[in-house]
């Protein structure tokens, strides 16, 4: 449980260093210790993508103080959509790490599975916020937004997939 911990905790951090590296002015956080328990890890998970997220978005965003006033709310609002998503996603990997030993056909079929929801759930919410956030900031501020917003997660999404071990 430690290993499965400290690898998650590891992805977060090494995530961290992947979007300060994709914005020359992001600079690292001091590390505090690391969370003991599933949930305490996806809280530290969690908070962490959306601070970088956030962050790196207000970095490459030029939007005026009306836009600002309606597209964080909103912002927030998506990012709290993505949490559900990305907590599913990370328990499932936690399952299938301290399952691996015994891993079948069905809890490898599982893996591949919630992988493939994930990415239809994360499409599907994207078209949906992408009308909301046309709204408020315009569609190319939009568009760029998400533009944005994909390349952190694909590239949160290379981390995660580098640490899970390949069924055998």
């Amino acid at each position: 449980m430690r290993h499965t911990i400290a690898l998650i905790v590891g992805t977060c951090l090494t995530v961290g260093v992947s979007a300060a590296a994709w914005t020359a002015s992001q600079q690292p956080r001091p590390v505090s210790t690391a969370p003991t328990t599933i949930d305490e890890v996806l809280v530290a998970v969690r908070a962490d993508l959306q601070e970088g997220r956030s962050d790196i978005m207000a970095k490459n965003l030029t939007l005026t103080s009306a836009q600002a006033a309606k597209f964080w709310p909103m912002f927030e609002s998506y990012q709290t959509e993505q949490n559900a998503i990305m907590d599913e996603q990370l328990k499932g990997i936690q399952r299938y790490i301290e399952g691996f030993d015994t891993l079948d056909d069905a809890g490898a079929l599982g893996l591949i599975n919630a992988h493939i929801d994930r990415d239809a759930r994360m499409s599907a919410l994207r078209k949906k916020w992408l009308a909301e956030f046309q709204k408020a900031v315009g569609t190319k501020l939009a568009v760029r937004a998400m533009q944005i917003d994909r390349r952190l997660s694909l590239a949160h999404q290379m981390e995660f997939a580098a640490r899970i071990p390949l069924a055998h």
